[in-house]
């Protein structure tokens, strides 16, 4: 078993699942609108994202938390190299919109852990920004750089889909938040800091309708996507139930980074479904 758990640990704290769950978000945006999927770009974000997060994790900006990584940080440094090297590679096979937006997006990441501002600080430690970085950054990976060059997507969808994206971000987000409120500095003013762990979780409840909410109010709507964004919503909301300050060590890091995950997973087989038992509902 050790042999599997430290495959499992590497897994994890190389920032592949959670690389996997950006490419599920982004794999959505095709699905939801019928577009053939960019196999190319959904790379360019898995390497991208990777690189993104070992740098986040990894540049010497890890907390406390993390220090029990060290006896493989030498295999992820190693890792994260090749895959930025891939990375390079794959990002000229790119249009220049998304490089440019690419770019962008890879700013807000380096603002986020690099310590750029007075008293040698970066983003991530300003008060209440944190979690609002993050959601801007996943949103845009996964909507705006899919469907960048489909104009065919109205322009209320795509704003109502990054809206509803960032959102659901926030939300699973929120589990982290309330885990890291005892490493948390208190000036960083996060949510569960600020109004406690049950009025965090209402209000993520709350985002959760109005995530659903969003999804009625675009012109291209369909059942299918309704129902996996449910489905998602409802594995959402029981995982920030269960959250507390005493998590488990997977609970955060893995199960609730796999949420947009199990959300492809979702729409595949509610699909799937009416395509085999109520072909007129599939189509609409």
């Amino acid at each position: 078993m050790k042999p599997f758990k430290n495959i499992f640990d590497l897994y994890v704290n190389s920032s592949v699942h959670v690389a996997l769950a950006v490419v599920a978000l982004s794999l959505l945006s095709y699905l939801e609108y019928g577009l053939n999927a960019d196999f190319l770009l959904l790379i360019f974000i898995f390497l991208g994202s990777i690189t993104g997060y070992n740098f986040v994790k990894y540049a010497g900006l890890a907390k406390l938390h993390h220090r029990s990584l060290a006896r493989n940080l030498r295999f992820i440094q190693v890792f994260s190299f090749l895959v930025f090297l891939g990375l390079i590679y794959i990002a000229f096979l790119q249009s220049r919109g998304v490089l440019l937006m690419s770019a962008l997006l890879g700013l807000f990441t380096l603002l986020y852990a690099a310590p750029v501002l007075t008293q040698n600080r970066s983003l991530r430690d300003l008060a209440g920004i944190k979690i609002f970085i993050i959601a801007v950054v996943w949103a845009g990976v996964s909507v705006i750089l899919p469907l960048l060059d489909h104009p065919e997507v109205s322009i209320i969808d795509k704003v109502l889909m990054l809206l509803q994206r960032a959102l659901f971000i926030i939300v699973i987000t929120l589990p982290f938040e309330i885990r890291d409120l005892e490493f948390d500095a208190a000036h960083l003013v996060t949510i569960p800091q600020k109004i406690g762990v049950k009025k965090t979780r209402l209000l993520g409840w709350l985002l959760l309708f109005v995530v659903l909410g969003l999804e009625l109010l675009k012109r291209q709507f369909q059942i299918v996507n309704f129902g996996a964004l449910a489905g998602a919503a409802f594995l959402s909301a029981y995982a920030l139930g269960l959250a507390n300050k005493k998590q488990t060590q997977y609970f955060a890091a893995f199960g609730v980074e796999a949420l947009p995950i199990a959300w492809v997973l979702l729409w595949f087989s509610l699909k799937m479904s009416l395509v085999w038992i109520f072909p007129v509902l599939a189509s609409l």
